[in-house]
């Protein structure tokens, strides 16, 4: 099927399999699991069940004479093979009752499963691999290089320590007047786009959500394309094991199958021809399939956390000193000033402190500690001319006596519980810029 893997040459000038240094990171580690770890998974196990180097003929027959082999492996391969439940149990082939486990004489009338999903397993694999990396693909196109653009240049800037600028076979270091004019051109660009970071944050953390309900999906399509046996087949594994007969995996990858061929015979009569085949391919479709069920078990865990986490984070984001501090620090090694986080954190709202996050995870320490503590400077500035700017009266006031001075503060000053309630009222209503 060397068509079918051409295919993904469309796919590849969007994906990137090696890592660039320099490449700014818009994401975590639990979405990159899910467009780099599960699109490789998918593509590798594409060209496996499409290759023949590996597992030989993908079906192979054996009937009477008055067939041809080439044309029973070919007519059952794209028809369907089938097996008898009533004869899916080892004891059988231990009292030497049937050659293998599934196979054997057909009662008139007798149920039997029929296993046609073999053919569609490349496809399905290959379309389950673009749909994981579709969240990723869109959240790209919506974050349009944002951070990239503020942040590029600086993974080196805490070795400009010269007045010149250095370039090297392999980087480029700034001097320090131009370190100190890119981060304040950040700081700048931070605060002019203050609060109008909302559908930033808001398309990611949609983007994380969708990588949920994608795998949910996957999950529940992958169950009903092996007959409603991918929930199951895990557990079953576990209790069984991989190595006995009559297990879940016979039931869901039959190794041996039959195959029922009609043709006329020499006087013009149907004549019923019964092949057994042997199915190499499901050797390598098990091995598949219990992987990804091991696989996106996990990964569900991790997504789910993720966005627990996520909700943790819209919540503590502007109230605890401890959390920024822990979450900064994970996102940027090395000391920073706590307060001057909590400074700027308070003064923002969840797209703002989401952003800033995301500007710490690719930059030095050494850089986001100028660049936090100048902003907490800045946003301390800010303040003290909003509230130069309230009347004389009202300053000089008695704040436990004057009710109109809160009022007043309270539309200048932007008290924290406020900021929280309008992130809540915003982010319900969904806004698109």
């Amino acid at each position: 099927m060397p068509s079918f893997i051409d295919t993904f040459a469309i796919v590849k000038s969007h994906v990137k399999l090696r890592i660039d240094p320099n490449s700014p990171a818009v994401d975590n580690l639990i979405f990159k699991l899910h467009y780099r770890a599960t699109f490789l998974i998918l593509v590798l196990a594409t060209v496996l069940v499409s290759s023949r180097q590996y597992i030989g003929e993908h079906i192979r027959c054996i009937a009477d004479k008055g067939v041809a082999e080439s044309v029973i492996n070919t007519f059952c391969f794209f028809t369907s093979t089938y097996t008898i439940p009533r004869l899916m149990n080892s004891s059988h082939i231990d009292l030497d009752l049937i050659p293998h486990i599934g196979v054997g004489t057909q009662a008139n009338g007798e149920e039997i499963t029929h296993h046609a999903y073999y053919q569609w397993v490349p496809f399905a694999l290959g379309i389950q691999a673009i749909l994981f990396y579709l969240p990723h693909l869109f959240w790209r196109t919506i974050e349009g290089g944002k951070l990239r653009l503020l942040v590029t240049g600086l993974q080196t800037a805490s070795l400009a320590l010269r007045e010149q600028a250095l370039t090297t076979e392999s980087m480029t270091i700034m001097s320090r007047q131009d370190r100190a004019k890119r981060i304040q051109e950040i700081r700048e660009s931070f605060l002019n786009r203050l609060h109008m970071n909302r559908s930033w944050a808001l398309y990611l953390s949609m983007c994380e959500g969708l990588n949920l309900l994608n795998l949910l999906l996957q999950m529940h399509l992958t169950n009903k394309f092996l007959g409603e046996q991918f929930y199951s087949l895990g557990f079953a594994l576990a209790e069984t094991g991989i190595n006995m007969k009559g297990d879940a995996l016979d039931r869901v990858f039959p190794k041996v199958t039959k195959c029922t061929f009609h043709k006329f015979g020499a006087s013009g009569t149907v004549q019923k021809h019964d092949a057994m085949c042997v199915m190499a391919l499901n050797i390598i479709n098990e091995k598949i399939y219990i992987f990804l069920w091991y696989w996106f078990s996990f990964l569900t865990v991790l997504t789910v956390l993720g966005l627990v986490y996520r909700l943790f984070t819209f919540l503590l984001h502007g109230r605890s000193k401890v959390f920024n501090k822990w979450v900064f620090r994970l996102a940027c090694p090395g000391n920073s000033d706590a307060s001057a986080i909590l400074e700027v954190t308070q003064n923002t709202n969840f797209g703002d402190w989401l952003f800033l996050y995301y500007i710490a995870k690719n930059v030095e320490n050494i850089v986001f500690k100028e660049i936090i503590e100048g902003l907490s400077d800045d946003m301390m500035e800010r303040n003290k001319r909003m509230y130069a700017q309230l009347p004389q009266e009202i300053i000089d006031d008695d704040y436990e006596k004057s009710p109109k001075t809160y009022v007043v503060l309270l539309f200048f000053y932007r008290p924290f519980f406020t900021a929280v309630i309008a992130d809540i009222c915003i982010y319900c209503a969904a806004p698109l810029g």
